[in-house]
Parts: structure tokens; sequence; C-alpha cells
């Protein structure tokens, strides 16, 4: 499918006649059966004149053979296109972008609604056109217009027509939302919209994605897309002295690591592969629905600096901030969140592992020092010795001793150790409980009190005064008390070249019951890996 190419391959304006029938894609059908015509999503563009005869487009898209009487119906209509203009076809891609993000669901305790937002600026949009070849934009419009045919067809559709999407036309092309596409025509993208509609763009797709794992999961036809691809994506930046990596993930996309054992059943057979479902307790279904609407988004953010001296070049970096938050993607209180009764349950980070260095099989490296010891965890050890004796009228004396020994350890939620792969330095930060245990979380199940339920020392993560994430489920690592530098020396002969090197990040998401009484628990992972620049440059 290429929809760019065709847009872009309509004819001339002094070539178009507006008599002729419009030129139609057609996006995804079905096969005809004895009872129903065939079912099918166009687009179409139609000619037609503005003022002073200007010659314009406009698109359309229509869905044909679904009931009631099969008649054709319009979803959706484009603003008018000049084909005389530069840029013809910009104010189609700005009016696809700025509907995905007004429609974007965003956290409930959020402090800047998406109704604040203004309008998108043509001109991050036109940066994009113009600094990408077709080929490359081809898959990012692919990825606009499917996850604006999502809102169409799903939310504002018959039900066959949502079917007909999910099944023939987001699933066959679901690896467009993974990592692995358009990486530089996303990050410019992303990047030159400006945060805030970023986020609301990347709120939209995970709301979509959230919506195509729940219906895999529960078995309805899609498990035949194997292995599933890595949806969400990443990028990183260099500006300012500062390496960036910028990640989002729908947290049920994410691979799973631990979770309780449950029952599976074969769902359906086709050619010779059995499919299966997992089957879960009722309550635990309603859970799971409610944590699938989920986004991680993580800001891995660090500080370098690069010195010349005579001989070498000293490079160093440290941890300027690490942000996570795991997002909840709903409309209201109530809406798509397990009716409002699950709407403080949500997954949390328990492992963070962060890695930056040079390019595998780089020899300008000369040393690799790390800033941190390993953790020297200390213990206060009391005794205390009581002896008592009897001398009174007995013939024998009695003497009785007893010792009472109490040990105190100083420890914290978090702990923070460096390492080293090869040249690359390594930031790793363990959930070790919440209820002194100790237990490493994310490689653990919480404990079960009497009652069968959990009795984890996590619950009420996010009230308590001594809890372990924000008020609003983030989590923050910053240079105050994790800010120890790594530094490397290199070779004196790379001077004034700029230089690549890799970042990236694996995180593990752990959910423990917190206001529930249920006793699901889970552990998923998931990892970014990118480029940055290093400019070893004087006097940058």
């Amino acid at each position: 499918m290429d929809i760019w190419s065709w847009i872009c391959e309509l004819p001339d304006s002094d070539k178009w006649d507006e008599s002729e029938s419009p030129p139609t894609f057609e996006l995804v059908s079905s096969e005809p059966t004895k009872a129903d015509s065939t079912q099918s999503i166009q687009l179409r563009a139609e000619r037609t004149s503005g003022s002073n005869s200007e010659a314009l487009v406009i698109f359309s898209v229509y869905v044909h053979g679904f009931h009631p009487c099969n008649a054709e119906k319009t979803l959706w209509v484009s603003d008018a296109c000049s084909l005389t203009s530069d840029k013809p076809f910009l104010p189609l891609l700005l009016q696809l972008v700025q509907e995905i993000v007004s429609r974007s669901p965003t956290a409930h305790d959020s402090t800047c609604p998406r109704s604040q937002l203004q309008k998108l600026r043509p001109e991050p949009v036109a940066w994009v056109l113009d600094s990408h070849s077709p080929e490359s934009l081809s898959s990012f419009f692919n990825l606009v217009f499917l996850t604006r045919l999502f809102w169409l067809c799903v939310c504002e559709a018959p039900s066959e027509v949502g079917s007909l999407y999910f099944h023939s036309l987001l699933t066959p092309h679901i690896e467009l939302f993974s990592c692995n596409h358009h990486p530089h025509v996303l990050r410019t993208f992303l990047v030159s919209i400006g945060v805030d509609a970023e986020l609301c763009f990347m709120r939209s797709l995970g709301y979509m994605l959230a919506k195509w794992v729940i219906l895999r999961d529960v078995g309805v036809g899609l498990q035949t897309l194997t292995p599933v691809p890595k949806l969400g994506f990443s990028y990183a930046t260099e500006a300012h002295g500062l390496w960036t990596l910028k990640a989002y993930a729908p947290v049920m996309a994410t691979t799973t690591m631990t979770r309780p054992r449950t029952r599976t059943r074969t769902r359906f057979k086709a050619q010779d592969k059995h499919y299966s479902a997992i089957e879960f307790e009722a309550k635990d279904s309603v859970l799971r629905y409610a944590l699938a609407h989920q986004q991680l988004e993580a800001v891995i953010q660090l500080e370098y600096s690069v010195n010349f001296h005579d001989g070498y070049i000293h490079v160093s970096t440290r941890v300027s901030n690490l942000r996570f938050h795991i997002v909840k993607l709903g409309f209201a209180k109530n809406d798509d969140m397990g009716m409002g009764y699950y709407i403080d349950e949500r997954h949390f980070p328990s492992r963070i592992r962060v890695w930056v260095g040079p390019e595998i099989g780089s020899t300008y490296v000369a040393s690799l020092t790390l800033g941190r010891s390993t953790e020297n965890t200390e213990k206060e050890v009391k005794t205390q010795r009581i002896v008592k004796g009897n001398f009174g009228k007995t013939k024998i004396p009695s003497v009785k001793a007893t010792t009472r020994q109490s040990t105190r350890t100083r420890t914290r939620n978090w702990r923070w150790d460096q390492d080293a792969q090869g040249n690359a330095a390594i930031f790793e930060a363990v959930l070790c409980g919440g209820d002194n245990s100790g237990i490493e979380v994310a490689t653990n199940k919480p404990p079960i009190s009497e009652d069968n339920k959990s009795g984890n020392g996590l619950r009420k993560r996010y009230a308590e005064a001594n809890r372990v994430f924000s008020k609003s489920g983030g989590l923050v690592f910053a240079k105050d008390e994790y800010g120890e530098r790594v530094e490397w020396r290199l070779s004196k002969e790379m001077e004034g070249s700029v230089l690549k090197w890799r970042i990236g990040g694996r995180i593990w998401l752990s959910y423990w019951p917190n206001e529930s009484k249920s006793s699901y628990f889970e552990t998923r992972c998931v990892e970014w890996c990118d480029e940055v620049d290093l400019p070893l440059i004087p006097g940058k």
C-alpha cells in the first residue's frame, strides 16, 4: 500500500478533466459472499474549482457494501488542496495530523488538557516534506493515514467497518507502528511539531495500538500475525550538551517476563497451526482490560562534556534526568478503565538499565572509568548482655545470663549501580520491595497474605507519604542523587570529528495490586537503542 505515491501521481491541473470519474484508491476490500456484496474502504480524489478558477482537489474516504442497504457512505472529506501550489498536499497532511492530535486521550490528572493546545503551524510539517524524499515519506504518510482511519472506521462508523479495518487493513500493516520503520522521518516530525503536540500524537497512536493488542489477546483472529512486532517508537537527539532518548510503548505490547500460571485453550485451527488464548478469572480479565489502556513514556537524558588535553581527549557523562511515566489512555474517568474501579491500578518501573558508549568495534577509546562503587551496605549491630544472680538462703546459688542482639541496616527502595560492558557505561536501578524484604520486584511475585490476597508492601504506592513513586505514578532519577560521572579517554587523533555513539535503555514494568484485591501480577520488558552525535570540535 503506497497512498502517498498515488497522491503525488495524480494528474496535473491542466490534464485533469472534472467530467472524468474521480481517481480511486482501494484501501481494503473483503471477499464477496453469497449473502453480501463486496465490502470496501476507498480513498477518492475529486477535482473542483475555487475562486478565480483555481484548480483544487478534495480527498474523501468512502465505505461501500455495508448494511443498511449496502449503500455507499462518506466517512470523511478533506480540506481543498491547491494543485498549483508549491506544496499542493501540505494541507492534507496538516489536516490529518491536526485531527489526530485533537483526538488524543489524555491522563486524567493532566495539567495541560488538549483543549489548550493551539492549532499546529504549517511550517514544521512543511519542513518534513522538504527534508525527505517521496520514497521515505511513503511509510510515514501510511502511518498518519491509518491512524486517522482508526478514528473514522472504529469510532465513527458501523461495527462491520471497524472489523474490516482491524483485520484486513491495520493488521497487515501493523509493522508501520514499530521502532524499525521510518526512524528519521518520524524523528524529524516529532521534533518539529514540539513536545506538546508530540505527546498528543503519540497517545493517539498508543490508544489505537492498545485496542489492537486487546483484540489480539482475546482471540478474534488477529493471532495470525506472529511474531508480534515491537510496537512503539523511540528516537535520540544531541543538543546543548545533552544526549536525549525519548521512547513510547503501549504497555501490553511489551514482552512478558513473569505472570501467574494460567490455562490456555485452543481457539481455532488454520493451516495445521493451533492458535490459543489465555484464560483468566473474570475479575482479572476486567483488570487486564484496564491495564491495557496504558502507555510508557520515557525520557533518558544524559549530560556530557568534552575537554581537550595534551595527548588525549576527555569525555564524561552523567545522568541529568531519567523520567518514566505510565499514562492512562482514556477520555473520562470511567471510560475504558474497567468501570472506574481500577483507575488507580497501573504498572510501574521496577528495573531500569541505561547504557551509553562508543560504537561496537571502535578502537579509539583508551580507557573507561566508572564513578560509583558497588554498594557497600552499612550495618549497625548492637549487643546487650544481662546477668541475673540469686544468692538467697539456698545452698546452691543460681546465675542466669541472657544476650540480646539487634541489627540495624540502612537501605533504600532503589539500588543504584554502575557497570561496564566493553567500552559502554551502564547505569542500573533496581526496585527492592516496599516492605523491607529486600526482594527484587522485577523477578519476584508479591507475597500472599492469609486471606489469599496480595499482601505486598507496594499497596497504596501512589498515596502514602513514603511512596516510591510520584502521585501521578511517575518516577524521576536526577543528578542530585544519581549524578556520578563516567569518563572516557579518547585518542587525540579523533579531534575535529563527529563520532556516532550508541545510547539505549531497557525498562522492566511490573504490576502488583495497588487498591485492588486481585492476586494478579506480571512483569514486562521493553528495550530501545539509537545513535547520537559526539562532536569532538574545540570551541563547540
